[in-house]
């Protein structure tokens, strides 16, 4: 069984007048080996969504690499966690099994599967809102509670009106965690981002159809690890309080905010998805009515809830006011740590859409202070990805020249990574 432990890291002291409480709420989950990576097999299931639109087969190693990534995904699959396999164009189509439903993972089923994988062909446009609705019929025929997608194209929606995608994602949106890959650089990030950030998953760039395989393999293998579905964060506020925001702010960042389903008077939940062997942290904003000098508040209680209503941690958020300066002026360096990571990835969006208009002073700025931020908080993969797209020339200061030409591949993989947070150092000897 996982246990789950909830610590909160911030700075409780307020001056006079004060109303914003900001909290770092990291929440780890641990178990047994045994628990966390072999789950009751009845409990998971898999759907493997390939695109095989027309662009796949310019050139055809993309498609011949994404048979074999999709192949790997099936044999990382337990014995007995139910899989199907969806191909997609401008519809799409059941490849394993024969008729609407899964299969439990064994031999036959594997073999059956991959020999269906290796017949299909590249044809037709790109519809990824009719994909997830054929994930969701497909999960629909299953009691599993830990349900787990992986979405692989080339190429943009272009088959597909946006407000047709967004209506899809509405109906789709807590049936299923999906995580997307986009391979080469014909696809756009923010249109993957808006369907994995939907689906609670990740997004990412294989700019080498080569390195499909390895990457299919670690997400359905990081899937088999899961253990409890659908958990929530709960959070209670007091009389007069409001909830500015919710965010994951580690591994990834993730706007939870809009999410809440309110439970009780001034409660609501937070989905944060499945949960296996791992550590996430979370930021808590709350808004609340200043108090006297002396005066301690509750500025919320943060649960995790499984989906049976089961309490699986606790933890507080205080407030304290005081004119004591010393006290009230230091700035949690969690807190800190975690503002910075945001408006990091957020220079680095703005950065690069304005790069892409031609915007010279804007996105010099903005990249700069990007290259700042990624040095001041030791997040070396994102200075590296930075270095490609800049001529860094002072990181401390966050001078830099825009480069003349800038690969594709190094300005996505930047784009699409722009929200992976670093975790901040803690003297505990965490990472």
């Amino acid at each position: 069984m996982t246990d789950f432990q909830i610590e909160v890291y911030q700075n409780e002291y307020l001056p006079q007048g004060a109303a914003e409480v900001n909290a770092i709420v990291t929440v780890t989950a641990s178990g047994s080996p045994s628990a966390v990576t072999a789950p009751p097999d009845a409990e998971a299931a898999e759907v493997i969504i390939i695109d095989t639109s027309g662009s796949m087969q310019h050139p055809p190693t993309k498609l011949a690499a994404a048979k074999v990534a999709t192949n790997a995904a099936i044999d990382a699959l337990r014995d007995g966690v139910n899989f199907a396999v969806v191909s997609g164009s401008e519809r799409a189509d059941l490849v394993y099994p024969p008729r609407l439903g899964m299969r439990p993972a064994t031999t036959v089923s594997r073999n059956e599967a991959k020999r269906a994988v290796n017949a299909l062909r590249a044809d037709g446009g790109t519809a990824m809102g009719e994909w997830l609705l054929l994930a969701r019929e497909l999960f629909a025929t299953q009691q599993n509670p830990l349900r787990h997608a992986i979405l692989l194209t080339d190429g943009q929606n272009v088959h597909e009106r946006p407000a047709k995608l967004e209506r899809i994602l509405e109906t789709v949106t807590g049936n299923f965690v999906c995580d997307c890959r986009g391979v080469g650089t014909d696809w756009e990030v923010k249109e993957l981002r808006k369907i994995s950030t939907a689906l609670l998953g990740t997004v990412d760039i294989v700019a080498e159809p080569s390195d499909l395989e390895a990457d299919f393999q670690a997400m359905t293998s990081n899937a088999m690890g899961k253990e409890i579905a659908d958990v929530s964060l709960r959070l209670w506020t007091p009389q007069g309080a409001t909830v500015k925001f919710v965010k994951q702010v580690e591994p990834t960042l993730t706007d939870l905010t809009g999410r809440r389903v309110e439970t009780a008077p001034r409660s609501g939940d937070y989905p944060t998805g499945a949960w296996g062997s791992e550590s996430r942290d979370y930021h808590v904003c709350i808004q609340v009515n200043p108090a006297n000098i002396g005066d301690k508040m509750l500025a919320g209680r943060v649960s995790l809830v499984s989906a049976a209503g089961d309490v699986l941690g606790k933890g507080q958020v205080l407030a304290v006011w005081t004119d004591d300066t010393a006290l009230s002026t230091k700035i949690n360096p969690e807190v800190a740590h975690y503002t910075g990571q945001a408006e990091l990835a957020s220079v680095i969006e703005e950065g690069l859409e304005a790069q892409r208009a031609g915007q010279i002073e804007t996105a010099t700025a903005k990249l700069g202070r990007a290259v700042k931020l990624a040095h001041e908080s030791g997040h070396e993969d994102t200075a590296k990805l930075l270095a490609k797209v800049v001529d860094v020339v002072d990181p401390v200061h966050g001078t830099i020249r825009l480069k003349r030409e800038v690969a594709a591949v190094d300005a996505m993989t930047l784009e699409s990574r722009s929200q992976v947070t670093k975790r901040v150092g803690r003297k505990s000897g965490e990472d």
